[in-house]
């Protein structure tokens, strides 16, 4: 599955856009100095309000603000489009400065296999992996499927089913396909670069699954206008006690969400070395724990070079598997 040379496009303006917003990367647009931080901060969030991504980021600003971390202003802006392209793109064009900053999802990882963007993921100066985020598999609250072994039994009996996610070729994809693929039906995968977009679709029955994390669905299944079918996760929630894992149900080695943090390209040292040591006092906070928590994310800490490395192999396990599964 190849992507158009749309998502090069937007990449490519976003990080035009981005230059001349920061003087072309030079000592003039914003690289850190002696006194770092000394600059409001241009944190940008690649996907639309809502979703996974956009929450983290959020607690995180949340945190850094009400503890009063960062000494300047934080300017947050969803800058979505082309499964993350756009926004990371954006930050791209942002080289050399210590003034931009971005979250990362699995469309970082796998964005750049399908797609011409211009970049990789070890482009980017990193801070570190924070945590893991794991999926849900939903359908709509009032669909006649609700439980796995009815969507089974349905989508086995339709033969094809048009299902959602968050990005293009991304974790997301991975896991409707490995679902789809262990139960023998096919799937028309429809791709959002938001959270409520793709909510609305399910409720309109315009699709007829998602996958979502638990943070970002929690509220809608609690509300009964959603339902939870699989997790992905190693063990059953506490919340959803009645949801069988993919373990559970013979689907091994499911991907789970890497949710960490990264500054532009050539980044200065000391933006870098601040953000880490910053980060990692995020990390202890009372707040990131209940954030961490809130939204069943498992905690998982890579700071720097270390990272970068995941992220590396990362991308070749994920790019292995969409091989195989026949998306590349």
């Amino acid at each position: 599955m190849k992507i158009t040379k749309t998502l090069a496009a937007a990449a490519a303006t976003a990080a035009v856009l981005a230059l001349s917003a920061c003087g072309g990367g030079d000592s003039g647009g914003g690289l850190a100095g002696g006194d770092y931080p000394s600059e409001d901060m241009d944190w940008t969030i690649a996907f639309g309000p809502g979703g996974g991504n956009d929450i983290m980021a959020r607690t995180i600003v949340d945190i850094l603000q009400r503890e009063e971390l960062y000494p300047e202003n934080i300017v947050v802006e969803n800058r979505d489009g082309g499964s993350g392209a756009t926004g990371w793109g954006y930050l791209l064009g942002q080289s050399g400065s210590g003034y931009g900053i971005s979250t990362t999802s699995g469309s970082f990882i796998t964005t750049p296999l399908q797609a011409d963007t211009g970049w990789e993921p070890t482009d980017f100066t990193p801070v570190g992996l924070m945590a893991a985020d794991n999926a849900l598999l939903i359908t709509a609250g009032d669909s006649d499927w609700q439980t796995y072994d009815e969507w089974v039994d349905y989508a086995t009996e339709k033969g094809k089913v048009v299902v959602g996610g968050i990005g293009t070729v991304n974790v997301d994809f991975i896991l409707q396909q490995m679902i789809a693929d262990a139960n023998g039906y096919e799937i028309d995968y429809v791709p959002y670069n938001d959270e409520g977009q793709m909510q609305t679709s399910l409720l309109s029955g315009a699709i007829d699954s998602m996958i979502s994390n638990p943070g970002s669905i929690m509220g809608q299944i609690e509300a009964g206008q959603t339902s939870a079918l699989l997790f992905t996760g190693p063990e059953r929630l506490e919340a959803l006690p009645d949801v069988p894992t993919g373990e559970e149900e013979g689907i091994s080695d499911m991907p789970s969400m890497p949710r960490g943090l990264i500054l532009p390209p050539d980044a200065p040292e000391e933006a870098q070395e601040w953000w880490i040591e910053t980060m990692q006092e995020v990390a202890e906070s009372e707040a990131w724990q209940d954030y961490l928590e809130e939204n069943f994310l498992v905690e998982d800490e890579r700071w720097g070079e270390d990272f970068t490395t995941y992220l590396d192999e990362t991308q070749t396990s994920f790019e292995e598997q969409l091989t195989e599964l026949g998306a590349l």
